[in-house]
């Protein structure tokens, strides 16, 4: 859960995992010919679907001896919204719109804490969401409201993460209390006034992640990722599959309907042992929100726990690992799949090791390209941070995914060059993957030397670059690249060119006593002001500060760095006043599991959120000046609001 201590869960990412450390992935990737061109293939009826678990539970019986649950479930369960047709996005539905959010792919928007309508900013904190006009120069409050329904004990659930279709807000969250994703759906007017509209309850286990986001918007189609652990010695196994149910006061767990029918469902690649306890079913979910509601539609294939999942313009990929530590070289067996959006059969490949998160996939030019580690189990809750093993670069062909049984060869691994260090980044920039290690959630301490590796797609050398400071952010700066990253008290930004025959240390850019105030991807942002030019603007905190702060404490400052042709400068800060915090009366989200400061460009307007307070600049003379500063903390009773 993620009520865990905060202490607790910043040592445990001290601690290695408990795997042989030199192994060599390439060695452990069973090498075959040509794929196939099958597909997997899903179950054709539910009674199909219930024999194949009835089967499993007979079998459990006869190895235990005991009175196993049965297949459970009944042929005619209902289904909310499936449609045999296409689930074809339409890419082009939010074009024009202005983004504020450091998405990884242009076209798929991510769930986030800060989104755009018109001339109004949607924030969502702490249980609540909250609408600020930007309109003509002012920056005013217009509205709040809870992120839950009014009639929602919110005690033990997280509100997270917002996207914007239309005048819906989607507000996605995790209920421990009635178990699932909670998705609560608002309307908000063209003067920025919000109203409730709906809640609806996706049955699923907690999506949290330390790096990565839940929840994708392509035009008005919203889809999840969600990996649902199926509890094989159930009486009712089919009663945990996937399904929807809107919330009413005094809704009863009956009221789910399926939103995954037998004929959405893929055959495992593996089969289920009759040990086996349990199974996790990786199941995307789309939902259309165009008209203001929201059904859905749901496919899932069957596999290993260990989980990772990307989303292109066209597909969602998941990779799927399990660990076999019953063998001495403790290999592990791992799938991945690839779910087309457009609704074409899901396929999968056998793969070896993992990716680290979200940002070790690329997907260009007919071919997916995933930095894999030999140790690693998923990017759920903290386990991105403690990847660890051998690196490889893995490359194949789109159209070359079958029904699972072909894996992929020992030639589409490229066997690249291990790092020191832990909390490892990687990202895909230009025609490059780069990687590194850093500091992480951990506090900053003074060390050697750190290297960027640069890693040509189309083949060629490795190129290392030695860096002053770790690794802790890899970001694009158009073509190239910048890496932030601690080094005992201070903060250090360097460029790196890309363009170039070969990957250089452009510049260097060193702020004395600071430290990141902001892990996650969207705390960063660069808006380009020409094809070499532009601003950055990150979150910073105090002098040696541990990573982990972001969650408990506000960010002191947004800095903000002129990029000119990779030279960067110091344009100035926008600061909080953290002396002017009230009691908020907080009944939900109460820890900032998703940041609470964000660097926002809306045109030629810069401004700064950081907690409550929006704070916009002005540059003049080369430098960043406060011209207006806002407050939308909610105000209790008896407490007067500050200005």
């Amino acid at each position: 859960m993620k009520t865990t201590i905060l202490i607790l869960a910043a040592a445990l990412l001290l601690i290695p995992t408990a795997v042989a450390d030199n192994r060599n992935l390439i060695e452990s990737a069973p090498d075959v010919g040509a794929a196939a061109t099958k597909r997997l293939k899903p179950f054709i009826s539910e009674a199909e679907l219930n024999r194949y678990f009835g089967k499993i539970a007979k079998s459990r019986k006869r190895n235990s001896g005991s009175g196993g649950g049965g297949g459970g479930g009944t042929a005619d369960q209902q289904v909310v919204s499936v449609s045999a047709g296409s689930a074809m996005v339409d890419v082009n539905a939010s074009a024009g719109e202005e983004s504020i959010t450091n998405v990884q792919h242009a076209g798929v928007d991510e769930g986030g804490i800060v989104k755009l309508h018109g001339s109004h900013l949607v924030v969502l904190r702490r249980g609540r969401l909250f609408t600020i006009s930007t309109a003509g120069d002012e920056i005013k409050p217009i509205s709040t409201i809870n992120a839950f329904a009014p009639d929602i004990d919110p005690d033990d659930t997280w509100y997270d993460e917002m996207l914007i279709s239309g005048d819906t807000i989607v507000v996605i969250g995790f209920s421990y209390a009635r178990g699932g994703t909670e998705i609560g759906l608002f309307r908000i007017g063209g003067k920025g006034d919000l109203h409730y509209r709906s809640t609806y309850h996706l049955r699923s286990n907690d999506y949290y992640s330390s790096r990565h986001y839940s929840s994708r918007l392509i035009g008005r189609k919203l889809i999840f990722y969600s990996p649902l652990e199926i509890d094989l010695t159930a009486k009712d196994v089919l009663g945990s599959f996937p399904a929807l149910r809107r919330w009413h006061k005094g809704a009863k767990d009956s009221e789910f309907e399926r939103i995954a029918p037998a004929t959405q469902i893929y055959r495992p690649v593996q089969e289920i042992e009759a040990d086996d306890d349990t199974v996790t079913l990786h199941t995307v979910t789309t939902c259309d929100l165009s008209d203001g509601g929201m059904s859905c539609t749901a496919k899932a294939v069957m596999g290993p726990s260990g989980n990772v999942f990307y989303v292109s313009l066209e597909s969602v990929y998941v990779w799927a690992t399990e660990w076999d530590y019953s063998s001495d070289k403790g290999r592990n067996h791992s799938f991945l799949y690839r779910m087309p959006l457009e609704g074409a059969e899901p396929g999968a490949l056998q793969v070896s090791g993992g990716p680290v998160d979200q940002f070790s996939f690329l997907e260009r030019d007919g071919r997916l390209n995933v930095l894999v580690r030999s140790e690693s189990s998923g990017d759920g809750m903290w386990k991105a941070d403690a990847a660890e093993g051998d690196v490889a670069l893995m490359s194949v062909q789109v159209g070359g995914f079958s029904d699972g049984r072909e894996a992929v060869p020992a030639a589409s691994y490229r066997q690249l060059l291990k790092p020191e260090g832990y909390n490892f980044q990687n990202r895909f920039i230009g025609g490059y993957l780069l990687y590194g290690t850093g500091n992480g959630w951990t506090e900053p301490k003074k060390s050697k030397t750190h290297t960027l590796y640069a890693v040509p797609l189309g083949g060629g050398a490795v190129s290392e670059l030695a860096l002053p400071h770790g690794v802790d952010r890899i970001e694009a700066l158009g073509r190239d690249a910048i890496v932030v990253g601690t080094h005992g008290k201070d903060l250090h930004f360097t460029s790196i060119r890309l363009d170039a025959a070969q990957p250089s240390v452009s510049a260097r850019y060193a702020v004395k006593g600071a430290s990141q105030g902001e892990l996650r991807s969207h705390g960063f942002f660069y808006k380009p002001k020409g094809r070499t030019s532009g601003i950055v603007g990150l979150p910073v905190r105090g002098p040696g500060r541990p990573g982990y702060d972001h969650l408990v404490d506000d960010s002191a400052s947004i800095i903000f760095l002129r990029n000119e042709s990779l030279d960067l400068s110091e344009i100035g800060e926008l600061k909080s006043r953290p002396e002017t915090a009230v009691d908020d009366g907080c009944r939900a989200s109460c820890v900032d599991w998703y940041g609470n400061a964000r660097p926002l460009f809306l045109g030629d307007r810069v401004f700064a959120l950081m907690g409550y307070e929006l704070v916009e600049g002005s540059f003049r003379d080369g430098r960043i000046k406060e011209i207006g500063r806002s407050s939308f903390a909610p105000v209790q009773p008896g407490r007067a609001k500050t200005k």
